[in-house]
C-alpha cells in the first residue's frame, strides 16, 4: 500500500514537472496550433548572431515555467542571405517573427549596449501600445533616449537588469 502511494506521488511529481517545463520554439519551426499556455517572445539584440546569446539565459531561467518560448535566434542563420523580400529564408524569418509577435502574450525586448538592433526598434514601435512589452535598455544602447521616451509615452514596462526582466516575465506568465 505504501509502495503504491509512493509510486503515485512520484508519478504526480514527474507529470507536474513535465507540465511546468517550457516548450521552446525556435525560428523557423512552426508555431504551436494550440494556445493553451502563455507565449513569451524573446525579441531584442541578436545583430546577425554577433550579440551575446542572452536568449539562452532567459530560456534557462524560465525552465520551471509552463510557457511556450518563441525564440527568433536561428542556429542556422546565414548572414549571406540578402535582407530583401524575394530572399526565401529572409522572408521566412521575417514572417515567422511577425506571426510569433502577434501570438505572444509577453514580448521581451533586451536592447544590449553596443548593439544597433533596428528590427527590435521596429518591433517596439509595432507593439508599444499592446501592453505586452517588457523592455531592458541599459545605458550604452545607441537609441536609449528614443526607447525611454517611447516607453514613457505608451506605458511600456522597462526594467533595469536581466534579473528584473526575468522576474517581470515570470510575474506576467503567472497571472
Amino acid at each position: 500500500m505504501i509502495r503504491h502511494a509512493l509510486l503515485a506521488a512520484l508519478s504526480l511529481t514527474m507529470s507536474t514537472a513535465a507540465l511546468a517545463a517550457p516548450s521552446v520554439v525556435t525560428s523557423p519551426q512552426a508555431l504551436p496550433a494550440a494556445h493553451d499556455r502563455p507565449r513569451v517572445f524573446l525579441g531584442g539584440s541578436i545583430d546577425m548572431g554577433k550579440a551575446v546569446d542572452w536568449q539562452a539565459q532567459v530560456i534557462a531561467a524560465l525552465a520551471d515555467q509552463n510557457v511556450v518560448i518563441l525564440n527568433p535566434r536561428r542556429p542556422d542563420w546565414n548572414p549571406a542571405w540578402k535582407p530583401v523580400a524575394d530572399e526565401p529564408e529572409f522572408r521566412r524569418q521575417v514572417e515567422w517573427e511577425l506571426a510569433a509577435l502577434e501570438s505572444a502574450d509577453v514580448i521581451v525586448l533586451y536592447l544590449t549596449p553596443g548593439s544597433q538592433s533596428p528590427i527590435s526598434l521596429l518591433e517596439m514601435g509595432l507593439h508599444a501600445r499592446s501592453g505586452k512589452l517588457v523592455v531592458l535598455c541599459p545605458e550604452g544602447f545607441w537609441r536609449k533616449g528614443n526607447v525611454d521616451i517611447t516607453g514613457e509615452k505608451y506605458g511600456v514596462k522597462q526594467v533595469e537588469s536581466l534579473e528584473a526582466l526575468i522576474t517581470e516575465v515570470k510575474a506576467r506568465v503567472g497571472r
